[in-house]
């Protein structure tokens, strides 16, 4: 019995409303092939579909379609907002920095927007996107609403505002007069070899990086230890990839190298120079390390060093999580970091539409843990603590300490 174009136009309006996206590859697939030559036209008339789909759906028939609970083909749906749109989350963040606490020209924000109010303000500049869209994404950057900050993190010191707001007129006094501000951090540290690495990139179909299967770090290689400066004014970074400590030492070594390597010849007539830090880790304001190794950059640059910390608990608002280190991760995503200097020149192959450079080397430096630092030597440190929260803001001064 010959099959007419009407019946099989008649069987799929009945079969395919039943059908989940894989099942429907199989069926019109099968009968695209069935049928012959110029089955893949006949199957696309009558079920209202694509001939470039139906003719990938008998592709993978002739390949052979194994039995699975899997819906959608590898690398089938929707593309991400980020990856249609690279320059989104910048976007968002340029959205969400003038509207926070503090002096409202300041560099360094937190956001008071809602949501919905951010998702009208990129549609006007473009962007297709969703109130409940933004939301994820600044999540993602590290952001979070005030109405819910105060559920989520728990007891908050109570000048942690007045510290954001003197951070950013402070930030906004060395901008203005030219004097370089610096946001400092360790990036996530990252296991060297090939281990699987989040998202993915193009590569010629069916032939993905092969990774190994479980990530346990191998014991002969140590991880990667990646450390920022970011030059807010500027829009540049530099990283830092250790394969030793976190230490005191190795973040001020960073810094230093950024200086030699970029700064210096940025702001040739600098005097000062502000950095930004969290409260805790190797840049942490209670760690004696840092202190000392300030006051020796600080001799050795020429340089008047001030330093902020972030209140505890609000290393999120760091302008280099959400500056520098997203759009590295962004960069090197779907790619293994199989050695060091892999993860050097992914770091440094890291742009943006709005002008972001970044520089990156190899610190094959030896920065041993558990240093001591005895209260003589913290005493030496030319050291002046502001009025406001002296423990949070303080003044290294260039002066030869033993």
């Amino acid at each position: 019995m010959e099959v007419t174009e009407e019946a099989l136009t008649q069987a799929f309006s009945v079969m395919l409303p039943h059908l989940d996206e894989r099942q429907r590859r199989v069926v019109t697939g099968a009968l695209a092939r069935a049928f012959g030559r110029g089955g893949v036209a006949a199957v696309a008339r009558t079920a209202e579909m694509s001939r470039s789909t139906v003719q990938t759906a008998a592709g993978e028939v002739d390949a052979g379609i194994d039995p699975s609970g899997r819906v959608r083909r590898p690398g089938g749906g929707r593309k991400k907002a980020i990856d249609k749109e690279p320059d989104l989350m910048l976007e968002l963040d340029d959205l969400v920095s003038p509207e926070t606490r503090g002096d409202p020209m300041s560099p360094l924000r937190w956001t008071l927007k809602s949501t919905r109010e951010l998702a009208e303000a990129l549609r006007d500049k473009g962007f297709e996107i969703s109130a409940s869209l933004v939301g994820q994404l600044l999540r993602k950057m590290g952001y979070s609403l005030q109405g819910t900050a105060k559920q989520a993190e728990g007891a908050q010191h109570p000048d942690r505002n007045a510290q954001f707001e003197y951070l950013n007129a402070l930030a906004g006094e060395f901008l203005a007069a030219g004097q370089p501000v610096i946001s400092v951090d360790t990036k996530k540290k990252e296991l060297v070899g090939q281990y699987a690495n989040g998202g993915t990139e193009w590569q010629p179909a069916g032939t993905p990086t092969r990774v190994d299967v479980h990530d346990f770090p191998d014991p002969e290689m140590p991880k990667a230890v990646p450390y920022g400066v970011y030059d807010i004014a500027a829009d540049e970074g530099w990283i830092n990839v250790g394969d030793d400590g976190d230490t005191a030492r190795f973040a001020v070594e960073s810094i230093r190298r950024w200086w030699s390597r970029m700064g210096k010849a940025r702001y040739p007539d600098a005097k000062k120079l502000l950095i930004t830090a969290d409260a805790g880790g190797s840049n942490g304001y209670r760690v004696r390390a840092w202190k000392t190794e300030l006051a020796r950059f600080a001799e050795e640059s020429g340089l008047e060093v001030t330093v902020c910390h972030y209140p505890p608990g609000t290393s999120k608002w760091n302008r280099i999580e959400h500056r520098l280190f997203s759009f590295v991760t962004m960069n090197w995503r779907g790619k293994p970091l199989t050695t060091y200097r892999v993860i050097v020149e992914l770091i440094a192959a890291t742009t943006t539409r709005k002008g972001l450079k970044v520089q990156a080397d190899l610190d094959e430096g030896y920065y041993p843990r558990g240093v001591k630092v005895s209260d003589n030597e913290l005493a030496a440190v030319p050291l002046t603590a502001h009025d406001w929260h002296g423990e949070w803001n303080y003044t290294v001064k260039a002066s030869k300490i033993k």
